[in-house]
């Protein structure tokens, strides 16, 4: 009787996956509209870059008993816990950022770093039945289970290791768990794509050193911000995995290379890395990015042709009207999921997940995806494009987590030999 059972088993399971694949084929707009909000609160959604920190510091906000609530719910920025649960996102990670000009100072930004890295253990401490922080894919996994958003952290520029290895440890301990090797400038690791000096050919010696010691300590090493030189270096010398943690594909946006090339993506994917796809209109649709300009030409003419500057006060109107006839040009929440269709072409279902820029990248943010609420219209889409339960568990966290846990195994071997 087994050997019937087991043949009815499978023929049942076959069923159900047909009846499933007949299911969302046919549901009508406001079932899959369900269906992906039901998806994004049963996964865990992790966003490896939201620049909570930084907008907190540009508001001289820190964080305590008193103010805690901006955190609960505001009008202000991408992000707050209503947003975040309504949309389903379980663990954003903490965006400690760096300006280029830290890089100037004697501690290359470390104090800065670190009283951004404070305020995000204020949020725990000061809300803890809402946030909690995180240092693995594990701690995201339990906090999920009671109901709290995890708090993960990256460092975006890694300018504050400064000279000294040592530091790379020292974000480790304070609970950094990535970090892009510079941002805006080059920087004494490694060059970025922003800057056209190319004082470093790619990695430094010392950057060399970096990298080995992030795959010691198990901090995942962040693609995103350098030169094309620096990422293939780093796909040679890296022993473990990387990320992209908010970046695109260069496909969509021709000469914009802070996005990653078609050879990029699939570089990174061989090597077991992900790419964290960027939100930002001008990572997504070059198109865009000409037809707001065309529209900032326009009107400096009308301004110049009436004598005024943007400032002038007798401007205003002529602004307001300009704006109101010829409104601001936006990517659609189609076009960022042309982007992981692109990325999964070229590396694979296992290579992609989401890096929005949230509060980082202001007023551009594509349709349909303004802020942290809107997770579900990302998944209705990936349903209608045909992307099954399980791609989308991958997109929304177990590649990230994967890469992640990689690395954390990589830097136990690499802590065994001493």
């Amino acid at each position: 009787m087994k050997p019937i059972y087991s043949l009815l088993c499978i023929f049942a399971l076959l069923l159900s996956g047909c009846e499933q694949k007949k299911t969302v084929k046919n549901m009508t707009d406001e079932e899959l509209h369900a269906y992906a909000d039901e998806l994004a609160h049963r996964f865990i959604i992790a966003d490896s870059h939201i620049d909570v920190p930084e907008r907190l510091k540009e508001q001289h906000i820190n964080i305590n008993a008193e103010n805690a609530n901006v955190l609960v719910s505001t009008t202000k920025g991408d992000f707050d816990f209503e947003r975040a649960k309504k949309g389903g996102l379980d663990a954003p990670f903490m965006s400690i950022y760096v300006p280029s000009e830290y890089q100037q100072q004697a501690d290359m930004g470390k104090e800065f770093a670190d009283s951004l890295i404070n305020n995000v253990i204020a949020i725990t401490k000061n809300l803890p039945d809402k946030f909690a922080l995180a240092n693995s894919p594990q701690e995201i996994e339990v906090n999920f289970k009671a109901g709290k958003i995890s708090l993960p952290m990256g460092l975006e520029n890694a300018a504050p290791f400064g000279h000294d290895l040592a530091n790379v440890k020292y974000f480790y301990d304070r609970g950094i768990r990535y970090s892009t090797l510079t941002h805006g400038k080059d920087n004494q690791i490694c060059d970025s794509s922003y800057d056209t000096t190319g004082t470093n050919g790619g990695l430094s010696d010392f950057g060399h050193q970096v990298v080995a010691e992030m795959n010691k300590v198990g901090i995942m090493v962040d693609i995103s911000h350098v030169d094309d030189d620096t990422f293939f270096q780093v796909m040679e010398l890296s022993k473990a995995p990387a990320i992209a943690s908010h970046s695109s594909c260069r496909f969509f946006t021709p000469g914009f290379e802070r996005n990653m090339s078609d050879e990029m993506i699939k570089e990174l994917g061989a090597k077991g890395g992900v790419i964290q796809i960027n939100y930002g209109s001008s990572f997504l649709d070059s198109a865009v990015v000409q037809a707001n300009k065309a529209d900032t030409e326009k009107l400096n003419a009308l301004l110049k042709e009436a004598g005024l500057t943007e400032n002038d006060a007798a401007a205003k109107p002529i602004i307001e009207n300009f704006r109101k006839d010829n409104p601001k040009h936006y990517a659609s929440l189609e076009k960022v999921v042309d982007h992981i269709d692109h990325a999964v072409a070229l590396a694979g279902i296992d290579h992609v997940g989401i890096g929005t820029d949230y509060d980082g990248v202001g007023d551009s943010l594509p349709t349909g995806l303004k802020d942290v609420s809107s997770y579900p219209n990302l998944i209705f889409e990936l349903l209608k494009r045909g992307y099954s339960e399980e791609d989308i568990e991958k997109i929304c966290s177990k590649n990230l987590f994967r890469v992640w846990n990689k690395v954390t195994e990589v830097a136990q071997q690499l802590q065994a030999k001493g």
